[in-house]
């Protein structure tokens, strides 16, 4: 859904009429003109809204405050005002109305007891007197529009984040943004900004400067929400006349390469060793980003280009991130970890499901992760093996 950019007004007009649908014509919900609870300075809230039902005259005031744009971390802002809220009147709640609240929001205002509304149909509303609960779902990714309208830092969609978010997930800290910035190959004031819209999201942790700690599952997961493996990766169907097993036969005789570059397994036969699903699916290869390779690529595999009914995918890497830190399971050489459950999780059809069975084996078996950075070099960040 996209929304138009919309002023606090318009937002609370909107989220009023949202609730009024939901509660349906035994219930009145309106603006009262003055806040009940006065605090010193800022009154935190936008206005006051009161939810009232019509059978018994019972009703609790919620009071509103607008935000354009809320992080994990704001949420924990907010905590002390919801809590003082609730302790001057045992009748009022703190609600925020937004137009979108992502999913690690929602999460974290939950956690605090905070309610919440978005104009793409998340609402929790959770009230005893009179007794109101309400949880739907709406959005899970930000309108175009709203994301035009975000702060300066950079989002988690683009392939140097990819990288980024990678070596993060890789490597345990603690380090500092000019080590990041040194092994993943990127600017330190990308690195920096990027940092800061992590932590917002309390995907990270920091004292001063040093990253003290990653939540490398949220981290992945989030990452993995803003991708679409089919759109970024254009593939190629094909072919192989002889088999799927012997294509897996000539990268593991050739060590991964083929045709003068890597060729890396992902997808469904990657997850497998680790974490069977299920049997069957398609065989897909990482290839390097340019058209060569991939003409190269599938002419020494003998692979035929079909328009349908393909059981080998080509994938184009669109960064080279992608294929750094590879691992050898079963026998054959395939995308590192991190880089299994961001495709798997991005992927179609039963994909996601098996990229939560890589999420768990990695949370069970925690030596995939390297020690520190110190421990990996600069060419290993680099070079593929």
């Amino acid at each position: 859904m996209d929304l138009p950019a919309q002023t606090s007004g318009e937002v609370i007009d909107q989220g009023i009429e949202d609730l009024q649908g939901l509660l349906g014509e035994a219930w009145e919900v309106s603006i009262e003109p003055q806040p009940p609870l006065p605090l010193h300075g800022d009154e935190g809230w936008d206005a006051v809204v009161r939810v009232l039902s019509r059978g018994d005259g019972m009703f609790t005031e919620l009071l509103v405050d607008v935000r354009d744009h809320l992080t994990p971390k704001g949420v924990t802002q907010l905590s002390s005002t919801a809590a003082l809220v609730r302790r001057l009147n045992r009748n009022s709640a703190l609600m925020v109305f937004s137009p979108w609240i992502s999913p690690k929001t929602q999460e974290e205002l939950r956690r605090r007891e905070i309610d919440f509304l978005d104009l793409t149909g998340n609402i929790s509303l959770r009230i005893s007197r009179p007794a109101v609960v309400i949880h739907t779902q709406g959005a899970v990714r930000a309108p175009a529009s709203h994301r035009s309208s975000s702060s300066g830092k950079p989002l988690l969609t683009g392939p140097r984040a990819g990288r980024l978010i990678r070596l993060l997930a890789d490597v345990k800290p603690p380090y500092r943004a000019t080590e990041l910035a040194e092994h993943s190959d990127l600017s330190l004031p990308y690195v920096s900004r990027l940092l800061d819209a992590l932590e917002d999201q309390l995907l990270i942790g920091r004292e001063g400067r040093t990253v003290t700690s990653v939540h490398w599952q949220d981290l992945l997961r989030t990452r993995a929400s803003h991708l679409d493996l089919m759109r970024q990766t254009n593939p190629q169907g094909l072919l192989a006349p002889n088999g799927v097993q012997q294509v897996l036969d000539q990268l593991v005789n050739r060590r991964g390469f083929i045709a003068g570059g890597e060729v890396l397994v992902t997808g469904s036969y990657a997850a497998r060793p680790i974490a069977p699903v299920a049997v069957g699916g398609q065989l897909m290869l990482y290839v390097m980003p340019d058209k060569k390779h991939t003409r190269d690529v599938v002419q020494e595999l003998h692979l035929l280009p079909v328009p349908e009914a393909a059981d080998v995918l080509l994938l184009r890497a669109p960064d080279l991130g992608v294929l750094q830190r590879p691992r050898r399971y079963d026998r054959f050489f395939q995308v590192g970890l991190s880089q299994l459950v961001l495709d798997c999780l991005s992927g179609p059809g039963r994909m996601p499901a098996e990229g939560e069975k890589v999420l768990a084996f990695m949370e069970e078996e925690r030596l995939w992760r390297t020690d520190s950075l110190s421990l990996l070099s600069r060419d290993e960040s680099h070079r593929l093996f």
